[in-house]
């Protein structure tokens, strides 16, 4: 879909329409709106702990998986709502002979009145073993609840770079907070924002990401009213980069909340949305074909296609989209007033004056 068309078009797309013309005939296209977002598959995998010892370095936790299986990804959970631990993850198919997997890896959870953050997932490279042995430095033993080992895959959406046109960032100091305003050139689909945050120490703050969704003119010039795109956590401990429901947007908002820290040196900023796709069925491939759209009394159309989705072929032919023009057959009906003259307005205004007036004397001389 062109971008031009995100503008003009509806929320939801209930007003696109593909039609085909052969002179006085018009025929209308079935269609499917795609978009391609990533899609993450998660599978777990059966284990049993086999050990629990401790030395000098810290506490041990060995899992032996049922069969050596490729993970990525171990969640964990702790009785304690308050640590910051280091931990090493290793793993062996002997039990004997251990291979370092990560090392030094902090997990972190503070919970109190202003905040509840947690990191405890440990994500790495694939790897194949039978047994994994998890150490935790801690004075402590720790509380370890749950662990649970999962192989992830992320099958990749398709996606555009979104060029914005200004970023203002502003430390306020009165609400102890740090506001950026980005303006885009035009609406476009957004669902995944970067930020480059960077501090000389650790640091976990929260994060509110909003878009405009309209504006009205004040004595202080254009406001905006906002709605929520995200909320959660900006942390050192985390990959700046955030994903949340493809919306089309000209306008952001991201407010992060700093108390009494000093504000983050925040620098380039990155932009995503994934693309729409329409997939359509064209039975006469000779006629002039057109999308229209802006009417904002239709409805969204019900297509047979949708219950058929898995009888499109996978290698379809794509087509180009030209310029957007305006419909030279639609036509605004201009409402008239009822006295286009002036002359006719003062002249009625003077008759309800006299009117009441002549009332208004009626009544005192009663």
């Amino acid at each position: 879909m062109p971008n031009q068309l995100y503008k003009n078009a509806n929320s939801g797309f209930d007003d696109l329409r593909i039609f085909g013309v052969d002179g006085k005939d018009t025929l209308e296209v079935p269609y499917l709106l795609k978009q391609r977002a990533d899609k993450v598959i998660s599978k777990e995998v059966d284990f049993k702990p086999v050990n629990e010892s401790a030395n000098s370095n810290g506490f041990f936790y060995t899992f032996q998986l049922n069969s050596a299986s490729t993970i990525n990804q171990i969640n964990l959970a702790f009785k304690e709502g308050n640590f910051n631990w280091q931990i090493t993850l290793e793993g062996s198919n002997t039990n004997t002979e251990w291979f370092t997997i990560l090392k030094d890896y902090r997990i972190l959870s503070i919970k109190n009145n202003d905040t509840d953050y947690q990191f405890t997932k440990l994500s790495f490279p694939d790897s194949k073993y039978l047994y994994y042995r998890l150490m935790i430095r801690s004075a402590e033993k720790p509380g370890l609840l749950e662990a649970l080992i999962n192989k992830t895959d992320t099958i990749k959406g398709t996606y555009q770079d979104v060029k914005y046109k200004t970023f203002r960032l502003n430390n306020d100091a009165v609400n102890k907070e740090t506001v950026i305003d980005v303006t885009l050139e035009n609406p476009v689909p957004l669902s995944n924002l970067s930020l480059n945050a960077q501090s000389d120490f650790d640091f976990y703050r929260s994060i509110k990401i909003e878009y405009a969704t309209d504006s009205f003119k004040t004595d202080k010039g254009m406001q905006y009213n906002y709605a929520s795109l995200y909320q959660g956590t900006l942390s050192s401990l985390e990959k700046p980069e955030y994903n949340f429901e493809n919306t089309i947007a000209s306008r952001l908002k991201i407010t992060i909340q700093n108390n009494d820290n000093k504000p983050l040196r925040l620098g380039k900023l990155e932009l995503k949305g994934n693309i729409y796709e329409i997939i359509a069925r064209f039975d006469k491939p000779k006629l002039t074909y057109a999308i229209f759209y802006g009417n904002d009394k239709i409805k969204a159309p019900s297509y047979e296609i949708e219950k058929f989705e898995s009888k499109i072929p996978e290698n379809l032919t794509s087509l180009t989209i030209g310029e957007e023009q305006k419909n030279s057959t639609y036509t605004t009906k201009i409402e008239k007033p009822l006295f286009e003259n002036k002359v006719w307005l003062w002249a009625l205004m003077a008759v309800i004056i006299a009117l009441l007036g002549w009332f208004s004397f009626k009544m005192l001389k009663n």
